[in-house]
């Protein structure tokens, strides 16, 4: 069988992309998936989207991590999928649409996209750290020197350890002032670093205004693949109108049969 995919990246978090509104893709082969996201013997990318057709809104985002199993919420590949949307004619300049955490809004402005991300009505306060789910689970954790930090071996091991066979994303955090902030995540699914996560760096951004590190509701955050803004309104103990703001790229577009 012959597929056609899209390649698309958010600040370095790479997707590949299908448009799947006739509901041809066999979506319940996990190997097929995990085999497309493979870097060495596949088209390689940290995850899989697929745009189908939503009764009530633009379209639907369906998204699978790069081990081929169906994930949580992903905020690059929601900002990704918008652009794939537009570049398909189902959406202009702006959309709403149906996720697995439900519906979200979004604006798109040339390769600009700003996604509005999920109320966070919970935040848990851990030892040296902070746990909150911005529509996928998220450890943010303080580090020194994030630079040379070993994040792939700290950050399974708190994805094993901390957080059992279920699993949390892991986020190192450095201040680089009161509005900007340095993350390296470290992603399930993937098990491995990402250049970027959107949810993570949502994530990032919320915890550290809520640990009064961030002085503005408005936080600059750089992710080894670019920079990221995060827009929110405090809400007692939570958060609401939370927008992720930044690029997202069609790298390429290609055929690949199996």
């Amino acid at each position: 069988m012959e597929l056609t995919f899209y390649k698309y990246q958010g600040t370095g978090n790479d997707f590949v992309v299908i448009d799947n509104r006739s509901n041809s893709f066999p979506k319940s082969d996990s190997n097929l998936v995990a085999n497309l996201c493979d870097r060495r013997f596949g088209i390689g990318a940290d995850g899989l989207i697929l745009l189908e057709h939503d009764e009530r809104t633009d379209f639907r985002m369906v998204y699978f991590n790069a081990d081929g199993k169906e994930g949580s919420m992903c905020g690059n590949g929601g900002r990704c999928i918008v652009a794939f949307a537009r570049f398909l004619g189902v959406i202009k300049d702006e959309t709403s649409f149906m996720a697995v955490d439900g519906l979200h809004e979004a604006t798109i402005q040339g390769e600009n996209v700003s996604l509005k991300m999920q109320e966070v009505s919970e935040i848990k306060t851990k030892p040296n750290s902070i746990f909150m789910d911005t529509g996928s689970p998220h450890h943010i954790q303080l580090v020194d020197g994030l630079k040379d930090y070993d994040v792939v071996k700290e950050g399974a091991k708190l994805r094993y350890g901390l957080y059992g066979e279920k699993g949390s994303n892991i986020n190192f955090v450095s201040p680089i002032d009161n509005e900007t902030f340095a993350v390296r995540t470290y992603e399930r699914g993937v098990e491995d670093e990402t250049l970027s996560c959107g949810t993570g760096v949502t994530a990032a951004a919320l915890a550290m205004h809520h640990l009064e590190k961030a002085v503005s509701d408005k936080v600059v955050i750089k992710a080894l693949g670019g920079e990221l803004e995060v827009s929110f309104t405090a809400n007692g103990k939570g958060y609401r109108n939370i927008y992720l703001k930044g690029a997202a790229k069609q790298v390429f577009k290609g055929e690949i049969t199996w």
